[in-house]
């Protein structure tokens, strides 16, 4: 399926669905190693996403429509996700040239069970985690492969995206995702469970797959103390960590320090930096504290790299601040992160302004409850949460609810909350409802375009008077 990058042998890879993080950051990898790489999108002809598929094309992997002309004799396998469907041009076109199709979990195990893997797995902190530990390596000079679900600052430049990097080791450090099922098909020599809550999938599916993710781990197994239903789990490893700033665990934090966008630590007495708000930033950092830890890397290198990472976009990433308002931009997409980033936000802010677009009709429906439950809990009666319709990604489903069911009941609860069918329309809001000292933050998975919301905001804020 693959080789490594010293075989003579190289293959040509076609992606369908490539502007995804996870598919664009294996082809990243792969174009890097010598293959040939080719991608199509559904958004490729839309002008959606362009500095993802400008980037791409920079760094010499052709682009094409989702219409097959893509896959041609030459091509040895064609990638998909699992939001692909069999109906989908490239696939017909690859059926009538007899070539092989791939799921990425599938490539991605392929690359990744052979080298001295580094999986991070949880329903939140993964991206994070995933992304603090490729850079600390990549800081010690350990010279690691990183494929991952985000874009790490510290690496997104004119050509490259920061969501992938090709070392000449043989340490690689992925995120693993546990939403398709996929985490089950890696051996990671070191893994990370950073947490369990309903994502996707109940917490009893989600519960085993990590079990199995746990007993698939050759070496060493590290694991949040604070998670209550990863606290009861009985994983039975033979060399297993725990991290933790509430429960006792091998690893924690003491003397914390939060500030509106860093916090300070402390591990056995040595000092740690970093350069994100709120507590649950600090776990994160815990996770990649005991990685390194575990591949003896020595605790001032750790705090140097921690204290030089910039963070992920679209996880609190500030767009901008105009007449005292913040404007940000986070990927908070389920129940547990939408609480852990307006909390975060309020640190540092004397009201919070959300703007909360809900993604795919059927997670919305299945965490319909959770999510209602969530801005109940976490908003004051001064903050205002926004709400347009929920994102459609394409595919088949069923419309069987809307954002406006979620802000009823947030209205029921006693709490200020606005539906608005376009999303545009919310910008003449914020002119009208921001004041000084306020917090808009803004939240939603997948789409690409929330960026540039946010970045509208603050244009609009600029030029109000």
């Amino acid at each position: 399926m693959t080789k490594n990058s010293d075989d003579v042998r190289k293959f040509s890879y076609h992606f369908t669905g490539i502007g995804g993080i996870g598919m664009s950051a294996i082809a990243q990898v792969l174009k890097e190693q010598g293959h040939r790489v080719s991608g199509s999108d559904r958004n490729f002809d839309k002008n959606i996403t362009t500095d993802v598929f400008s980037k791409l094309t920079d760094q010499g992997i052709s682009l094409h429509l989702q219409d097959g002309s893509g896959i041609d004799a030459q091509t040895d396998y064609v990638i998909v996700s699992t939001a692909i469907e069999e109906d989908n041009p490239d696939i017909k076109k690859t059926r009538i040239l007899n070539k092989t199709i791939l799921k990425r979990a599938t490539l991605l195990a392929g690359i990744f069970n052979p080298m001295h893997g580094i999986a991070i797995g949880g329903t939140n902190g993964k991206t994070t985690v995933s992304c603090m530990v490729g850079f600390l390596l990549d800081y010690a000079g350990l010279s690691p492969t990183i494929i991952v679900g985000g874009c790490i600052k510290n690496y997104a430049g004119d050509s490259s995206l920061g969501n992938a990097k090709t070392g000449t080791s043989n340490i690689i450090s992925i995120e693993a995702d546990e939403s398709d099922g996929s985490i089950v098909s890696y051996t990671p020599c070191i893994s990370v469970i950073t947490n369990v809550s309903k994502d996707h999938k109940t917490i009893e599916e989600i519960s085993r797959m990590f079990l199995v993710f746990a007993q698939n781990t050759r070496d060493t197994l590290i694991v949040n103390a604070d998670c209550p239903y990863l606290k009861k789990t009985d994983f039975n490893h033979k060399n297993m960590i725990t991290y933790g700033l509430q429960n006792p665990a091998a690893l924690q934090a003491k003397d914390i320090v939060t500030q509106p966008f860093q916090s300070t630590f402390t591990v056995d007495g040595y000092p740690f930096h970093i350069n994100l708000p709120g507590r649950y930033n600090i776990s994160n950092a815990l996770a990649a504290i005991a990685v390194a830890r575990s591949l003896k890397i020595a605790n001032d290198t750790t705090s140097a790299a921690l204290r030089q990472f910039k963070g992920v976009q679209r996880r609190m990433d500030v767009v901008g601040e105009v007449h005292g308002i913040r404007v940000i931009d986070d990927y908070a997409h389920n129940p547990e992160k939408i609480i852990a980033a307006i909390t975060a936000v309020k640190l540092g802010c004397k009201r919070v302004i959300a703007v909360f677009q809900p993604h795919g009709y059927g997670p919305t429906s299945f965490m319909k409850e959770e999510l209602v439950h969530a801005f109940l809990s976490v908003l004051s009666p001064e903050d205002i949460l926004f709400m347009p319709e929920i994102f459609y990604a394409g595919g088949t489903t069923r419309r069987n609810i809307s954002s406006a069911d979620l802000i009823t009941r947030v209205r029921e609860g006693g709490k200020k909350a606005f539906f608005s069918e376009n999303r545009d329309d919310i910008i003449p809001a914020m002119k009208k409802f921001a004041l000084t000292g306020d917090g808009i933050l803004v939240m939603g998975a997948r789409d690409n375009t929330l960026t540039v919301f946010a970045q509208n905001i603050l244009h609009a804020l600029q030029s109000a008077n």
